[in-house]
């Protein structure tokens, strides 16, 4: 008698998805548990996710600043959510495994997701006169993107396809035409707002808007934070990330790197 023909093998290994997963740092957990929930919410049809957090030009106001915040965590569908997902997680697990899960949450909760917006809301709106609604956490990638884009090009400023050489900081801007080509309902100019904060921040411009360490390592200690919170990466755990030091330039002993060089698909980023 025939033996069953074998399964072919996983394209993955599921040991090492799991092990990933569980070493995930807190505030990336949280970002996932978040677009979770809100694609759940989205399911209902008593209220809309969607009208309720994204990011509406004519629509901003004092009392609709939430908007900025809300946005990356709310998508348009299941792939949506899943790609995104999928796309950001590495990302932001680097940045929060480098400097620490005080200081991710301070900028993704403030700067780096306010900031995209504000300049889409003032282009969108005041100068193409359109209306277009922008949610997806792909504000996230394409903003760490870049700012990894621009710590690749310190150390190697080029790479080559065939005879030509192209700078290695431009590779967000050629994946965000890409992007804008081959999937559609995307935010072409969204992606553009966020690439531009991106640079910012590997270029270090964005530094003054990190928190002092020592205001960080004073509430650490004051709530006991390492203590209390499972998987919470602390601004003293957090030199170079978990895994060891990353290859940099030399530098004189106890001297710290370029203070704060940082790392680093949607709808209209999501849907208009």
């Amino acid at each position: 008698m025939a033996s069953p023909a074998a399964l072919p093998p996983l394209p993955f290994n599921p040991s090492r998805v799991r092990s990933y997963v569980l070493r995930l740092p807190l505030f990336t957990r949280l970002v996932i548990l978040a677009i979770i929930v809100f694609w759940l919410l989205e399911l209902q049809t008593v209220w809309s996710v969607v009208q309720w957090g994204s990011v509406i030009p004519d629509e901003m106001n004092f009392r609709t600043m939430y908007r900025t915040n809300t946005y990356p965590f709310i998508h348009t569908g299941f792939f949506h959510a899943l790609l995104n997902l999928l796309a950001v997680t590495p990302l932001l697990e680097r940045f929060e495994a480098e400097h620490g899960t005080l200081t991710a949450i301070a900028l993704f909760m403030g700067p780096l997701s306010t900031f995209p917006a504000g300049i889409y809301i003032l282009i969108e709106k005041f100068i193409l006169h359109s209306n277009n609604a922008i949610v997806g956490s792909s504000v996230w990638v394409f903003l760490l993107f870049a700012s990894e884009a621009i710590r690749t090009f310190k150390s190697n400023p080029y790479f080559s396809i065939g005879n030509y050489k192209i700078p290695t900081w431009t590779s967000p801007l050629v994946v965000c035409v890409v992007v804008s080509m081959l999937v559609s309902d995307t935010s072409f100019l969204g992606h553009l707002c966020a690439i531009a904060i991106g640079y910012l921040l590997g270029l270090g411009y964005l530094k003054v808007l990190v928190p002092p360490e020592k205001i960080l390592r004073w509430i650490e200690g004051k709530l006991n934070l390492l203590g209390r919170l499972p998987h919470y990466v602390s601004v003293d755990q957090k030199t170079y990330g978990r895994f060891g030091v990353l290859p940099t330039s030399a530098a004189p002993a106890g001297e710290r790197g370029t203070p704060m060089s940082f790392v680093g698909s949607s709808q209209r980023l999501g849907t208009a």
